[in-house]
Order: structure tokens, then C-alpha cells, then sequence
């Protein structure tokens, strides 16, 4: 099988919908342009929000952008506990929901330095095998923790009172890399209901374009220098040069597929039972 082209080079940002996974995205984006291609870091089926795809020798930039914090917005049912920490799992538990003042007190829990539990359905091995893996044969293990830093935790909608309770509330969070969203929300007694990510460092969803490549230069011009220090100067410089000997022939790219397609193409690709890619950085 031939190497894959090193071009087109530059970085996609995606605005996922729900229902394909990240990897059918990426493979749709690697099958338009023919180029290595690769992700930042994936987002589970049922979240939507940013991701960022690499072409081409950008993909040699990758630990520039997979340690970058992460923004979220998630709803939280409040009212059940699932295998999962989504509204795919089974139900584990149902109960009230907490009271305003109690609710507030397990926020502050979970804000700073925390360890959480990985969550079940998640692509980390145990074992050698994939946990999610483990997950769908019923097959119980003990999740390792994760150590992460939650920035920011905040209700972005909450009771109006201390008294009152709210089955559900949205919750805006600012979380280092590789911080499980799901986990918080297992935390709080609750699941994920929705989970959106809205920045990826400095990036913003709503600079999302799926027709648009970024230059490598532009990305690499708004990050830190302890993000670029996580690549050594000689192959960022590389990067850069070959970018500027091949600049303008992939301008654009053509649309990425609607979410109902990409959800037959993400189905099409799991019946060909390929490998298994490497274990993503997957943080929802």
C-alpha cells in the first residue's frame, strides 16, 4: 500500500453532529483529500462541537494541539446514574434531584485538582482489551482514575431559589486535557444528556468551516509556547516550510457529508472489522 500524500497540509475545524463517530469523520475527510490524516482529540457518538483534523505533514504537530484545555456545555439529568454517564448506558439508579445548596456543594467538589473514575464505556485498555469492549460483554471491571483540572464549573441555568430543585441543569465547564466530562456528571449524581464542546484552546466552534484548511502557520501563531515546545523546533520548521512550497493548491475542500451519511459511512466502516486505531484521546 502506497505511503499516504503529505498534502494537502493544514488543520480542519469540525463542527460534529451527534450520531457519527469521530473517526468516520476523520476517515471521510482522509478519503476527500487522499492525505494522512488525523484528530486532536474525538468526541463520543451522541456529542456534538468542535473537532480539529490534521492533513497531511500537519499530523506531525499533533501533541501541539491534543494537550490544549477543553470548554464544554453539557445538560445534566439529575435524576438518574447510567453505565455509561450518557443516555446510552442502562440505568443504574434513579432518585431526586439535589436541592440548589446541595447541588452547589458538589459542584465545588468537583472544581480544581480532582481524580475520577474513568468511565466504563471508554476506549482506555484493561487488561489489553478495550474497556467499552468489556463494557458491552457485562463484564464489570474496577475504571482507573484520572487525575484532571477543572478550570471553571458553572451553572449556566439553574433554580431560581436555594430550595427549589431542577431535574436538569446546564452546566458550563473550562477542563484540562483529557478531563472525562461524563465522569463530572457521574459525580454529581446524574448523566449527560447533551455535551457540546465549544474551544479547543483557542479555537472556537463557531470558527468551525468543513470546507476551509487552515495553514499550519495560522494555527501554530495563536498557541503557546508551552504548546509548541511539545514538538521540536526543526520539525514545526520542516512543517512550515513544506507547507509554504505546496501553499495554495487545496485553498477549500469539499463539504463534509450531512450527519445522516456520515452516520451509514461510520456503520460501513465498522463492518469491514478494521483495527482498532490507537487509543484516542477521548475526553467526553
Amino acid at each position: 500500500m502506497p505511503p499516504r500524500a503529505a498534502t494537502p497540509v493544514g488543520i480542519v475545524l469540525l463542527d460534529k453532529p451527534a450520531g457519527p463517530s469521530s473517526f468516520a469523520l476523520v476517515d471521510e475527510l482522509r478519503r476527500r483529500t487522499g492525505a494522512k490524516t488525523g484528530h486532536t482529540g474525538t468526541l463520543d457518538p451522541f456529542a456534538t462541537g468542535l473537532l480539529l483534523l490534521l492533513s497531511g505533514t500537519a499530523t506531525k504537530l499533533a501533541p501541539c494541539f491534543s494537550g490544549l484545555d477543553k470548554r464544554y456545555l453539557t445538560d445534566v439529568d439529575l435524576t438518574s446514574t447510567t453505565s455509561t454517564g450518557d443516555t446510552e448506558g442502562e440505568t443504574l439508579e434513579r432518585h431526586d434531584a439535589p436541592g440548589r445548596e446541595e447541588l452547589e456543594a458538589r459542584l465545588e467538589l468537583l472544581r480544581g485538582e480532582i481524580e475520577l473514575p474513568i468511565p466504563a464505556a471508554s476506549a482506555v485498555k484493561i487488561g489489553g482489551q478495550r474497556a467499552y469492549r468489556l463494557a458491552r460483554q457485562g463484564i464489570e471491571v474496577e475504571m482507573p482514575l484520572r487525575r484532571s483540572q477543572v478550570y471553571a464549573l458553572e451553572l449556566e441555568s439553574d433554580p431560581a431559589d436555594t430550595a427549589s430543585r431542577a431535574d436538569s441543569v446546564q452546566l458550563g465547564l473550562h477542563v484540562s486535557s483529557g478531563t472525562y466530562v461524563r465522569s463530572i456528571a457521574t459525580a454529581l449524581g446524574g448523566h449527560c444528556a447533551t455535551l457540546r464542546r465549544t474551544a479547543v484552546g483557542p479555537f472556537r466552534v463557531e470558527e468551525s468551516d468543513p470546507s476551509r484548511l487552515m495553514p499550519v502557520s495560522e494555527a501554530l501563531s495563536r498557541l503557546t509556547e508551552e504548546a509548541l515546545d511539545r514538538v521540536p523546533y526543526g520539525l514545526r520548521a520542516q512543517v512550515l516550510a513544506f507547507e509554504a512550497e505546496t501553499a495554495g493548491s487545496f485553498a477549500t475542500l469539499r463539504s463534509l457529508p450531512s450527519s445522516e451519511q456520515a452516520a451509514i459511512e461510520d456503520a460501513d466502516c465498522k463492518a469491514l472489522d478494521r483495527p482498532e486505531p490507537p487509543e484516542p484521546e477521548a475526553e467526553s
